[in-house]
């Protein structure tokens, strides 16, 4: 996860401004690596993770050890639908290849909604959407029912996050590799 990641994850970020003090949440953390580049950036801040995988989380504390070691990294096993946070917490939640497995998409874009600050930011970024035309896309669209996965059109990101009460929604996408990166604020 942490490499094949990596790009795309470098790629989304450049589409948000992260302050040097941001407190910042990780949904799905995985393997750690995002977590890592954002407390690089945010050299103030703190940074939170979450996954619903022990594995996860594991290998997230022991690629973020440094962090965690300084106080300025928390990871906990967790789900996107109940955040273990209090309202308003977060200038920033990024969630990187992850947002099509959430187990109820609308509720858990709310959930987010609910930890963000006002003024703060939701930044969803995925190597894949419904409507790509990569071969990874289309073989992924053929086999959606076996993955379990939820892909949505960059129109249907923009309602989910209209939908949810974002604001100052945008989609960018990067049509020849796949990848799309969507941005809305807490009002």
């Amino acid at each position: 996860m942490n490499s094949r990641h990596s790009k795309v994850t470098d790629w989304g970020l450049t589409h948000v401004s992260v302050g040097q003090a941001f407190k910042i949440l990780d949904v799905g953390c995985g393997g750690g690596r995002t977590i890592s580049k954002l407390a690089a950036i945010a050299t103030e801040g703190q940074i939170y993770g979450i996954d619903h995988s022990e594995e996860s989380v594991a290998a997230s504390k022991r690629a973020n050890a440094k962090w965690a070691g300084s106080g300025r990294a928390e990871i906990r096993q967790g789900s996107v639908s109940q955040l273990p946070f209090p309202v308003g917490m977060f200038d920033l939640v990024t969630a990187v290849e992850t947002h099509f497995f959430w187990p109820s998409l609308p509720g858990d874009m709310r959930e987010i909604f609910r930890v963000l600050k006002s003024g703060g930011t939701l930044i969803i970024i995925a190597e894949i959407y419904k409507g790509a035309t990569t071969k990874t896309a289309r073989l992924t669209e053929k086999y959606l029912p076996l993955s379990g996965m939820t892909l949505l059109t960059p129109d249907e990101h923009r309602d989910l996050f209209a939908g949810a009460g974002y604001s100052d929604v945008e989609v960018f996408e990067k049509s020849e590799r796949g990848w799309i990166c969507c941005t809305g604020k807490k009002p």
